[in-house]
């Protein structure tokens, strides 16, 4: 799978250890920064990782920063982006099956490097269900952003 990931500077720490675990997985990576705890702005990121994932150049992303929070935040105004904050597997692999997430957000400060890679297998090794109410709830999503998008323009 090609994977796009990327991270602020609260997120450097834990991004190298994951761009390697990937790589050992067999998966492409397209690395869009930051590569120094020096300070930077997640939305920066978040346009990059999630523009490959729009265009079609990665099939997932991945966004690290401290909690992940404000990462999930800025993908999320992206159109065509479904990420997810996720912290356990569960939420990691149903966020794929029943809500097509397309990023997952990662907290640095909040889970270590074994417990994100957990989530990571059980993100990348899901796939999107094909029961007709999950695909109905996905498109509605994309109705909103849609209804969104014709109100601001």
């Amino acid at each position: 799978m090609r994977i796009a990931i990327g991270g602020d500077h609260a997120g450097f720490p834990m991004k190298g250890p994951v761009v390697d675990i990937l790589r050992s997985w067999g998966h492409e990576v397209v690395d869009h920064g930051t590569n120094s705890a020096e300070p930077v702005d997640f939305p920066d990121i978040a346009r990059l990782v999630c523009g490959d994932v729009r265009t079609g150049k990665a099939e997932r992303g991945i966004m690290v920063c401290g909690t992940g929070v404000g990462a999930a935040i800025a993908a999320n105004k992206i159109p065509g982006i479904r990420a997810s904050l996720s912290h356990d597997t569960y939420s990691a692999h149903q966020g794929v099956e029943h809500d097509d997430v397309n990023v997952i957000c990662l907290g640095a400060q909040i889970i270590g490097l074994n417990l994100a890679e957990e989530i990571l297998k059980a993100f990348l090794d899901a796939r999107f269900s094909t029961e007709e109410h999950f695909r109905r709830r996905v498109e509605k999503l994309g109705e909103l952003e849609r209804d969104a998008a014709r109100e601001l323009g």
